[in-house]
């Protein structure tokens, strides 16, 4: 009966192609290399200047896919994804391209931290499958709608920390697995971000608008300010307005091996420290508007299935870093070879480290041994650089149930957990500067304390004024 039904399906269709005067050629006859437009993905770029050139280039993938519209507020920061793309439609709103542009499956979202979730959740929306950089969002809030949209309108995601794909995390995956350094009670991360101005006082000149620049449209649902080009391009990751600061910045490339080889939730407690900024003696610097220039925090994480001892994350950030463990030999650089960023796991029989995006992945054993991992080159190279956004376009073709899918990295299932738990850190940092005024005419810092959060609730039980961080107040005519 089923057999009877295809071929009658087969016979409709090939008829009404032979009416129509349309061919269909096999693949094999076109060539091994051919790829025909019905088995290629239709991608909107939103943000198509800096990291968005990239990531549309990556899933294009030398026309595996088709760029069919490019959305940027500032045209000639995206100049170069216009000629590369000279078929794309161009707008500077994506709200404008939502409405007009019809054929399309896909986005890619790879704008400022603050209007990533209101993009997506537009693109959830519509039905279409979304690739957004790191962080995910600006807020705790809006990481756990998205991932909850994700799942009930069934839309193939993943994030952008591409290290998650990549053979090192993979292998540290394996090393944990089997037990090589057993339980970890203690991982210590750490990064050279800010490599942009941090901790200082917003300008208050005007300068003249950048000439292709939709200032309204840049600034989304964050609160309005003046253009200045302390913002943009790139600055805006300084400011809590915009930016999510280094934390934001390098958490989902450096936090995501631990996190992930741990099988680690949401934290239960969260502390931190941040570098002062003095202009005048004795009194530090109220920056307010403002990321630190360094930062000190602790997760605490309570044992999970793959990990059963509890455990303290510590972060570092401005240049600082952990001192060097014993186990490692003293002219051996810790975490990558310029030790810049890197992580260290300390477990009951070792440590294991590595650097960004999982690299150079080592395990420094209690009896002196150390094991280290070298990837190999392969003969075909089934995914170029580009295999994070590659194998999320190919998940898009074979839908939200797939396997295709079910194997991304950093599928908003996972990816929203994580950057709730680094966005914690952010929390206590903004935490740690709210003041009041004493009777003495000076201030208190009352957020300058251990906080401690109901993941489930997204709320700090014990410090209420913190849970003003936790999601954002957006500007008139804005929503998730």
């Amino acid at each position: 009966m089923k057999s009877s039904k295809t071929n009658r399906r087969t016979f409709i269709r090939q008829s009404v192609i032979a009416a129509a005067g349309i061919s269909i050629v096999p693949r094999h006859v076109l060539g091994q290399g051919y790829i025909p437009p019905s088995d290629k993905l239709n991608i909107a770029v939103i943000g198509g200047g800096g990291k968005g050139y990239s990531d549309a280039v990556n899933t294009w993938n030398n026309g595996a896919s088709n760029i069919t519209a490019i959305c940027d507020v500032d045209w000639n920061r995206a100049s170069k994804a216009f000629e590369k793309f000279p078929k794309a439609k161009k707008y500077k709103d994506y709200r404008k391209l939502f409405d007009e542009v019809k054929d399309f499956d896909a986005v890619t979202v790879s704008t400022p931290d603050h209007t990533h979730a209101v993009i997506t959740m537009a693109a959830i929306k519509m039905g279409k499958h979304v690739y957004v950089q790191k962080p995910l969002t600006h807020s705790i809030y809006e990481a756990r709608m998205l991932t909850e949209a994700a799942k009930k309108h069934k839309i193939v995601s993943q994030m952008g920390n591409q290290g998650a794909s990549g053979p090192g995390v993979a292998q540290m995956i394996k090393w944990f697995d089997k037990e090589k350094i057993g339980s970890v009670h203690k991982v210590h991360v750490w990064t050279n971000r800010p490599i942009w101005p941090q901790g200082i006082t917003p300008k208050t000149d005007k300068p003249a608008l950048l000439d292709g620049l939709d200032w309204d449209s840049w600034i989304g649902p964050a609160a309005m300010v003046d253009y200045h080009p302390q913002y943009h391009p790139f600055k805006w990751r300084g400011w809590w307005n915009f930016g999510t600061g280094a934390l934001g910045d390098m958490g989902c490339h450096l936090i995501d091996p631990p996190y992930r080889v741990l099988g680690l939730g949401y934290p239960t407690e969260v502390e931190s420290s941040v570098g002062a900024v003095f202009s005048q003696d004795w009194r530090p610097d109220h920056l307010p508007d403002s990321c630190p220039p360094s930062s000190r925090t602790q997760l605490t994480f309570k044992a999970s299935k793959k990990n059963p001892v509890d455990l303290k994350m510590t972060w570092t950030d401005g240049g600082l870093r952990p001192f060097h463990p014993d186990l490692i030999p003293v002219d051996h650089p810790i975490g990558s070879s310029n030790s810049a960023n890197g992580v260290i796991m300390f477990g009951e029989k070792g440590i294991m480290t590595c650097g960004v995006y999982g690299r150079e992945p080592k395990i420094y054993y209690n009896d002196g041994k150390i094991e280290t991992f070298k990837e190999k080159k392969k003969k075909v190279e089934t995914f170029p650089e580009n295999g994070h956004q590659a194998s999320w376009v190919e998940a898009c073709k074979d839908g939200y149930r797939s396997k295709k899918h079910k194997r991304l990295t950093s599928s908003f299932d996972f990816a929203g957990p994580l950057t709730e738990s680094i966005l914690m850190g952010n929390l206590a940092i903004r935490s740690y500067g709210l003041r009041k005024k004493n009777a003495n005419n000076r201030f208190d810092y009352p957020g300058r304390k251990k906080l401690l959060w109901d993941g489930k609730k997204m709320r700090i039980t014990n410090f209420e004024p913190a849970n003003q961080f936790v999601k954002r107040v957006y500007r008139e005519g804005w929503s998730l």
